[in-house]
């Protein structure tokens, strides 16, 4: 009885939507979920900057078709006020809304520009154990010839917050080689309270931000302050690597795929169909079609000649090859 009761509680998933990209970005991410099958228990929050001294412009969301549409879809708009962050590093932003969500109520954080393929029904999340995207590249930090190294640079943050260095580590890995030390996409995240989870996070952020370890002198933190920050508040929070079965977040159920035209670039036929029947409703493209890469992208055929200059089964290594060549080919747009 217990397991199908915690099977039934609600959860809160959290994306930020604001003016620009990111309100078109929310509306693709709230159709799929529609589309998804996911049951009305997962309940969807459109997390909205609110206008203060730390945004030089209104950051909300001011086209009242786009926010209806949202309402529509299932979506609750949520309002947040930006304290610490702002336009100076937009990013923050995943960090302040987790403390306008319901207290106590388990959460799922996913960045903006994700599709959900799947019903989130069929993900077993144990939101007392958190963890992060594990679909990552060895982007921070980035070692200096003279500097320190991977271990000293990690071990001086969890000293700093009085964490366990040590069983943070991945063993079956190198000495030396990124992938030994937690680090995560910061693409989604999830935990039994948003708000045990975000002031930690704010805290850590800020404490980085503001008196970084002398061994971060050399590392820059924009944009990467969040992922560096994560895998500690994970590590503290009980949490780790792989707490969900492979495959499914980044995988099977969801998709993150960052721009649109990667998505067309490298994501299975399956994600593409999935995009196209999602834009096709009047409704959804005439709220679409305001932004000009989203109308060139997906209405107007840019997006199937990115495809084109893809094979699927052999992409390059690395993502950055695939913006270079996309760019190359003058598709590139965001």
């Amino acid at each position: 009885m217990a397991r199908k009761a915690a099977q039934a509680q609600t959860v809160n998933l959290v994306i930020v939507g604001q003016a620009g990209r990111l309100q078109y970005e929310a509306v693709l991410f709230a159709a799929s979920l529609a589309a998804s099958g996911t049951s009305d228990r997962f309940r969807l929050f459109v997390a909205e900057p609110q206008p203060g001294p730390l945004w030089p412009t209104d950051p909300r969301i001011k086209d009242a078709e786009t926010r209806e549409l949202l309402r529509e879809l299932g979506a609750t708009i949520l309002p947040f006020d930006s304290l610490h962050f702002g336009a100076a590093y937009p990013y923050g932003n995943k960090i302040e809304a987790l403390l306008a969500l319901p207290k106590g109520e388990p959460f799922v954080f996913f960045d903006t520009d994700t599709l959900v393929l799947s019903p989130l029904d069929d993900v077993p999340f144990d939101f007392k154990r958190p963890t992060a995207s594990m679909r990552r590249e060895g982007t921070w930090p980035q070692i200096e010839l003279y500097g320190p190294g991977y271990t000293d640079i990690w071990k001086s943050l969890y000293d700093r917050f009085g964490l366990d260095f040590d069983s943070s580590l991945d063993l079956s890995q190198p000495d030396e080689y990124w992938q030994r030390y937690l680090y995560f996409n910061a693409g989604f995240f999830f935990y039994e309270c948003p708000h045990v989870f975000g002031q930690r996070f704010l805290d850590y952020a800020l404490a980085i931000r503001d008196d970084a370890p002398r061994e971060l002198v050399c590392q820059s933190l924009d944009p990467w302050l969040d992922q560096v920050a994560l895998p500690l508040v994970i590590h503290a929070l009980g949490g780790g690597r792989a707490t969900l079965p492979d495959g499914l977040l980044d995988g099977s159920v969801t998709c993150h795929y960052r721009v649109l035209p990667l998505l067309y670039a490298r994501e299975p036929d399956s994600v593409v169909d999935l995009l196209a029947r999602i834009t096709e409703p009047n409704r959804v493209k005439k709220v679409l079609k305001q932004y000009d890469p989203f109308k060139r992208m997906i209405y107007q055929n840019r997006g199937s000649k990115v495809r084109a200059l893809f094979d699927r089964d052999d992409l390059p290594r690395k993502e950055q090859a695939i913006r270079n060549q996309i760019k190359r080919e003058g598709f590139w747009m965001r």
